[in-house]
């Protein structure tokens, strides 16, 4: 049996195999029914791991033992391996998730709490930066950034940008809102983007501008802004720069606060 190591890798990726179980996987289903030694052969994977592999194979869902001797494996069909997969991905993230909650409160987090604390003061002013680079981990730490804020975000965005903060990070203005915190999105209002800034009514206050600019002010302290344009970036390579700096943050708030004032607000 000849299966192509594109065709294998795709298959580690997709079900979290390692390279012998992907091989004894494909080649017990090439069989339908096989021996350990049948499958160690075909699949040119040595003897003296095929049993263990075939164990794995066996708890995963991936394959039933025959009853006799010599002992035989039966393939599950692939619909019913992925249903397994997915059910058993379900049960052990759940259960991580459970982990994780059931820390909230302990001493566990004091701890951690305590020694980042420590650290925190260790560290120079200017060291509280650092570079973010794809979109997803930018909206990560945007999100990260601004949960904390305590009186005030500041935001100049693209339309496209407009539309993908409502869809990502409504929820946390929503309780930043409820909160009392302050929140002013500058960003072109066209067509696309109006409906997403119609969403924000009562919990942000947007307002129309034609400068092209990406970035997130949070308290007069905390800045993060993107480097590129995001028509002419691919998300994976959308790159972000975070910095704690009062000195900076409030510098650029100053001058979007003279630019705010000129911006026609939505209901306009």
């Amino acid at each position: 049996m000849i299966v192509k190591d594109e065709f294998l890798a795709k298959l580690r990726r997709f079900f979290a195999l390692n390279l012998y179980e992907v091989k004894i996987w494909t080649a017990l289903l090439s069989r339908g029914v096989a021996t350990a030694g049948e499958l160690s052969d075909i699949a040119n994977v040595p003897r003296s791991r095929s049993y263990d592999v075939l164990e794995s194979l066996e708890k995963k869902g991936f394959a039933i033992t025959k009853l006799g001797k010599p002992i035989k494996y039966i393939a599950v069909p692939p619909a019913e391996v992925v249903e397994r997969v997915k059910k058993n991905l379900k049960e052990d993230s759940d259960s991580r998730i459970k982990r994780l909650e059931e820390l909230k409160g302990t001493e566990v987090i004091g701890e951690l709490n305590s020694l980042h604390t420590q650290g925190i003061e260790l560290v120079e002013p200017a060291d509280l930066s650092g570079s973010l680079r794809g979109r997803h981990n930018l909206y990560n730490h945007i999100e990260l950034t601004i949960r904390g804020a305590e009186e005030s975000v500041t935001m100049m965005t693209t339309e496209e940008g407009l539309m993908r903060k409502v869809e990502g990070l409504k929820p946390v203005f929503e309780k930043l809102k409820k909160r009392g915190v302050k929140i002013r999105i500058a960003a072109p209002l066209t067509k696309e983007s109006m409906e997403a800034a119609k969403e924000l009514q009562g919990i942000a206050e947007v307002r129309n501008t034609d400068t092209k600019g990406r970035f997130i002010i949070v308290d007069g302290k905390e800045l993060i802004f993107m480097v590129l344009d995001d028509k002419e970036v691919h998300p994976t390579y959308d790159v972000g720069i975070w910095v704690n700096t009062p000195f900076f943050a409030n510098a650029m708030e100053t001058m979007f606060e003279s630019n705010w004032k000129a911006m026609k607000p939505l209901k306009n």
